[in-house]
């Protein structure tokens, strides 16, 4: 393990950390984390696949899914390259240009991620509260104005809390917490004011992560009134069935992401070991999982892929 004396460092050069107490044992400790990228990747590339591939998928709902899948796909690509330098090759360097340039994808598929998320809630009440519209409502046109709003709302979120972070002076440790870089981590490293960048920040949880977990939540109490509604125990449970995969894609990408800014908001005294642990599940939990209920619990997609696998066959 390399020596981090601050005195001797580049003040735009950062040094990322493995698996605190385990750096001998990197290479082998990356063999899971390896296996987790390769389901995350094949996985999510199979769904993008298989929507594109498919007519009988051209469908609002898998087209939020396929946008679904490319912000897990992306989240996992923006730091394999250093995942990799770090666990098999000891490179822990990383300029601060290319610091900014990883969180810059990393906070912008996040924030995809979070996005589509509400826009699939949207979706799934249109679909149960209102079905005759549904069609008329989710047209073409307005999913295509769904994903420009989508990619505007990242653009303007995450380039102004990048350049609020351009402007500090980094003048102590360069040692960051995680394998990657990630913004309440590198700012904690700032030796100047950072009370902008700080609220500024908080400004950006509470109006995108914050508010749309709250309207997923609404849409969902809305869903379950109209569901209750519904005479039939069987039309209830088939209504249910049909926001189970959202609803579980919901918890495993809200659980990480709330727990890692609790825990860089409130948990200064925690081990490096925490820090690294969640950061760890909050990149690559819900690319992992996110496939895999959607291949389980969506019909379509698992008969889309039966159906494009026995054809590669025969």
């Amino acid at each position: 393990v390399p020596s981090f004396n601050q005195s001797i460092f580049h003040p735009t050069v950062f040094f990322l950390t493995g698996i605190p107490g385990f750096e001998a044992y990197h290479a082998w400790v990356f063999i899971p984390f390896c296996c987790l990228y390769v389901i995350a990747i094949s996985g999510n590339g199979m769904i993008l696949f298989v929507i594109i591939t498919e007519s009988s998928l051209h469908e609002p709902m898998y087209y939020f899914l396929s946008v679904l899948s490319f912000s897990d796909l992306g989240l996992c690509l923006s730091t394999l390259v250093t995942m990799v330098g770090i666990f098999w090759f000891n490179v822990r360097e990383i300029s601060f240009d290319a610091c900014i340039g990883q969180m810059f994808f990393i906070h912008g598929f996040t924030l995809m991620e979070s996005s589509v998320l509400l826009a699939m809630a949207f979706d799934r009440y249109i679909a149960i509260c209102n079905p005759l519209r549904y069609a008329t409502i989710l047209t073409n046109s307005a999913i295509i104005k769904v994903g420009f709003a989508i990619v505007v709302r990242v653009t303007t979120v995450v380039v102004p809390l990048l350049l609020l972070l351009k402007r500090l002076s980094f003048c102590g440790s360069h040692v960051l917490h995680h394998s990657y870089c990630f913004h309440p981590d590198v700012m904690k490293l700032s030796c100047t004011d950072t009370r902008i960048n700080s609220a500024f920040g908080l400004a950006i949880v509470i109006s995108t992560a914050a508010l749309d977990s709250v309207l997923i939540l609404l849409s969902y109490v809305l869903i379950i009134r109209s569901v209750l509604s519904i005479a039939s125990s069987e039309e209830q449970k088939k209504a249910f069935g049909t926001c189970v995969s959202h609803t579980s894609a919901v918890a495993i990408f809200y659980i990480p992401t709330i727990s890692l800014s609790l825990v860089h908001r409130f948990g200064k005294h925690a081990p490096p070991l925490v820090h690294t642990l969640i950061a760890n599940v909050y990149l690559l939990i819900p690319p992992v999982m996110n496939p895999i209920i959607y291949s389980v619990k969506t019909k379509q997609i698992r008969k889309a892929m039966v159906k494009i696998f026995l054809s590669k066959l025969i």
